[in-house]
């Protein structure tokens, strides 16, 4: 198990989607991070999207670069192939 895996508080995958997190403090930063996917209806997903708790996190390398680590985890808990991380494919159907 490495030190993303280590660090996962919650996590859900199913048919429909679903999310993991992860909590920073492991990394040095206070906060949480996520990956998440949405069901965008008619048997279809959404991309793998991240979040976080801390405010401009996206101007922070460290910090993409593990939101990064963190969609492939997702993915590969999910059974999913990268594909699902193409930008194209919208998050939400909203």
């Amino acid at each position: 198990m490495n030190k993303l895996e280590q660090a996962v508080t919650r996590e859900e995958y199913s048919s429909r989607g679903g999310g993991i997190e992860i909590d920073l403090s492991t990394f040095g930063y206070e906060g949480k991070m996520s990956a998440y996917q949405n069901y965008l209806g008619g048997g279809m997903l959404g991309s793998v999207a991240n979040d976080c708790t801390i405010e401009g996190w996206e101007s922070d390398m460290t910090l993409v670069d593990k939101a990064f680590e963190l969609k492939i985890l997702f993915c590969r808990n999910m059974g999913l192939d990268t594909s699902f991380l193409d930008t194209n494919r919208p998050v939400s159907a909203y």
